[in-house]
């Protein structure tokens, strides 16, 4: 029997290429559940081509002959349905954080491609996989690549983790040129092809400062052996450094439906639509450091996952209203971390001890950027 399927966040750039791997797989895969908050157009397509049972919009969303359950509440009942096998997590924000601890309740396999969740409440779910047995696999290109990586040694055998980031649009600009960026300039990934929020996320490091957190958790690795270096091609997408000095590398030319691909079909590696790499055109792989003085997000990603408690928290949810702003004007590029460093400064942290403390601390921090952005802007 094809193994079940639900789909959390299809309209995303994550969910379509997801849902792209299940057209093509229709004898390993189906769709049970499926999950959209936007692009209600395309969420009707989807529900049209794949026929799930369950459907979760957000209000008002209606389908002919078909029931829709609301989200967030309704994510729950998507990933706790008997059929489902595999849930890939690809919302954005925390709505999914007790949808996947629901899952991990019932058994089900986590493919994480969202990074709020571990982000926020790695702390939680991590020892709660652990105890129920549940799988956690990773979909993002960087800790796909760890987790491939592994299977050459054991996590006692680790010297280091070394994520690797294209450097964005902006690695070559300098501090006066960063004063100027514009959101046209701050979407145009040299790589990849994602959403906004990645994208702008990208250009700033932020995005690679929540791999940090996301890999100190997942791979159970301290902060100070987790590296990050530039690689402009975005051809190795990181690395594992084991003790004897060997380093393993995974690459692959920059598409996201090869991680995805083997998230759902692990272990088996099978043949797929991603390209495979000439290494005769290969002439040069570069790499450098980040500068944490032009890029500071990627400083106060690691700060922040060093204090733990709360400050992962603030620092993602504040990240999404900076970004927000920052997409309609109303903030500069320079004032996204800025504004996140204002709110973490002003934060009582709390330990970890409930998704209640998490969802607490995002109101919190979302209401106090929104009060301090007109200061910054």
């Amino acid at each position: 029997m094809p193994l079940g399927i639900a789909l959390l966040g299809s309209t995303g750039s994550i969910g379509t290429q997801t849902l792209d791997i299940l057209g093509r797989m229709p004898d390993r895969f189906r769709l049970v559940s499926i999950a959209a908050r936007n692009r209600t157009d395309l969420l009707t397509r989807q529900v049209e081509q794949f026929q799930p049972e369950i459907v979760v919009a957000r209000s008002g969303f209606t389908l002919d002959n078909r029931s829709v359950l609301p989200t967030p509440e309704g994510l729950i009942e998507a990933v706790s349905h008997p059929d489902v096998d595999i849930v890939v997590a690809a919302t954005s924000g925390h709505d999914a954080i007790p949808a996947i601890i629901a899952a991990i309740e019932a058994g089900k396999i986590i493919a994480i491609a969202n990074k709020e969740p571990i982000v926020c409440a790695g702390e939680l779910i991590i020892p709660l996989a652990r105890k129920h047995g549940a799988e956690i696999r990773p979909v993002d290109s960087e800790h796909s690549a760890i987790w491939q990586a592994l299977r050459s040694g054991k996590n006692s055998e680790i010297h280091r983790l070394i994520l690797t980031s294209s450097g964005g649009p902006f690695r070559n600009f300098d501090r006066a040129a960063l004063q100027e960026v514009t959101v046209e300039q701050a979407l145009k990934h040299p790589s990849w092809n994602m959403g906004k929020k990645l994208t702008i996320d990208s250009s700033s490091l932020m995005n690679k400062g929540l791999e940090v957190i996301e890999a100190h958790w997942l791979f159970d690795v301290p902060y100070d052996d987790i590296q990050v270096v530039i690689q402009p091609t975005s051809i190795i997408h990181s690395m594992v450094e084991f003790v004897d000095g060997s380093t393993i590398a995974q690459l692959s030319p920059p598409d996201m439906r090869l991680p995805i691909q083997y998230a759902l079909t692990w272990p088996d590696r099978v043949p797929g639509p991603c390209a495979k790499l000439d290494f005769t055109t290969l002439r040069t792989l570069e790499f450098d450091l980040p500068d944490l003085d032009r890029f500071p997000a990627l400083r106060l990603a690691y700060e922040a996952g060093r204090k733990g408690q709360t400050y992962p928290t603030v620092l993602s949810a504040v990240d999404e209203i900076a970004v927000e702003a920052f997409a309609r004007g109303e903030l500069s590029w320079i004032g996204i971390a800025n504004l996140i460093e204002t709110v973490l400064e002003k934060h009582d942290p709390r330990p970890v001890s409930s998704v209640e403390t998490i969802l607490h601390t995002d109101r919190w921090a979302r209401e106090t950027a929104r009060s301090i952005l007109p200061d910054l802007a």
